[in-house]
């Protein structure tokens, strides 16, 4: 049986005519070397951006089923340019939109969650010696409606594609070629790393680290699913995210800073039993996501609670707030100029004196800590955006991200 691959393009590697090409090319290779191949794309290039910005033309907040069916034309009009480009090169190739793929989602619209997968069109197309080309993004739900994934929602088509097809490995082929320990463009001297734990990569997709989508490593790590982050533009290794059992010696893996976020603040809010329970019900309800919580001490019967959401969300959680029935706080605050900074590293758990070591480095540079949230290998701090790339520098040199961890090691010892 040949080995079979799933290949992620991203919307950077299939952005116009020559890309296409370059990927056809690169495909037909690994195609001609003995594999199968699955391939799932983005939308080309801004187009996405194109489509939501032609959308709000004509209305400031559309129905999210028309929405959805807007989206999705983005990755068919990619699929059937590449099936097209592998066609002129020889090679077998059939495009299919997720639900033709077998891709089927829960109710929701924008933000669906996969349900489950019945790849036999696939698996039948794959065994006639077709290469397949599947639509990112999206898939069909039990109202036989197209429903998308939500932002970077190809990553975790292709994850839960390999998964269903059980693939030796999942290529995630992105603009940049593997994960580094911090955003290049902000550090320059950030270095690629060879592997990363899951653990590690969740908490660095979840915190702003934008090579994978968070649920796509999540869906990776439950499933076992081997995966490759590399570029499309060079042919030179990437970084293999997986399970790895000797890592504790490696203090922290990287930094990565998340300026997509806002922080929501009641002030003199009822402090009585259920009313915080009330309340992030209420925001869950409307299908936001909630990061940080801090809560101060309670004052004659009054608190002031925070809380930090992406920057998106706003609004949604503003007249959630509005809305609430029963809970009374005397000012809603909003707050979008904040940056989450992060140390990510599963050696965090066997050593200790990390958010220490960042406070204090945070502190010599006059930035102000506003929120703090800690697990067995983070370290999450809110503080102000304009202060977010220094800090990221900052806190990389200080845990010399540039040098490989055994020189580090050898140097001297973790403290």
């Amino acid at each position: 049986m040949k080995p079979l691959l799933v290949q992620k393009y991203g919307g950077s590697s299939v952005a116009d005519a020559e890309c296409m090409r370059r990927v056809a090319d690169r495909i037909r290779s690994d195609y001609e070397n003995g594999n199968d191949v699955v391939v799932v794309v983005s939308a080309m290039g801004k187009s996405t951006d194109k489509l939501i910005a032609l959308a709000r033309e004509v209305h400031a907040d559309p129905n999210d089923r028309e929405y959805d069916q807007l989206l999705s034309t983005g990755e068919q009009i990619s699929i059937s340019i590449l099936a097209m480009a592998l066609h002129h090169l020889g090679v077998k190739a059939v495009s299919m939109t997720g639900a033709q793929a077998g891709i089927r989602t829960d109710a929701s619209h924008t933000k669906a969650k996969i349900t489950g997968i019945d790849p036999v069109r696939v698996r039948e197309k794959l065994d006639q010696g077709h290469v397949v080309i599947v639509a990112g993004f999206q898939g069909m739900n039990p109202a036989s409606d197209v429903a998308t994934l939500g932002r970077g929602g190809s990553d975790l088509t292709a994850v839960a594609m390999a998964a269903a097809l059980k693939a030796d490995r999942c290529q995630i082929f992105t603009d940049v070629d593997g994960v580094y320990t911090a955003d290049p463009r902000v550090v320059p001297n950030a270095r690629k790393l060879d592997a990363i734990a899951f653990d590690e990569m969740l908490e660095l997709a979840s915190l702003g680290a934008k090579v994978l989508q968070s649920r796509s490593v999540e869906f990776a790590k439950k499933y076992g699913v081997p995966l490759e982050v590399l570029t499309s533009f060079e042919r030179k290794p990437g970084t293999i995210v997986k399970e790895i059992s000797d890592m504790e010696d490696v203090l922290v893996r990287g930094v990565a800073a998340d300026k997509n976020q806002a922080k929501v603040t009641l002030r003199g809010l009822q402090d009585t039993p259920g009313v915080a329970a009330r309340l992030f019900q209420a925001v869950a309800e409307a299908g936001v996501n909630v990061d940080i919580i801090v809560q101060n001490i309670s004052e004659e019967g009054h608190t002031d609670i925070s809380f930090t959401v992406p920057r998106d969300d706003v609004a949604d959680v503003r007249e959630c707030i509005q809305n609430l029935q029963g809970i009374h706080f005397r000012q809603d605050l909003y707050d979008d100029s904040i940056a989450k900074v992060t140390l990510v590293g599963v050696g965090m758990r066997s050593h200790t004196g990390i958010a220490s070591r960042m406070f204090q480095v945070l502190a010599s540079r006059n930035i102000n800590i506003q929120m703090i949230s800690t697990s067995e290998i983070r370290v999450s701090v809110v503080i102000d955006q304009a202060d977010s790339d220094a800090a990221c520098k900052a806190l990389h040199a200080e845990f010399e991200l540039d040098k490989d961890p055994i020189q580090v090691s050898a140097q001297e010892p973790a403290p």
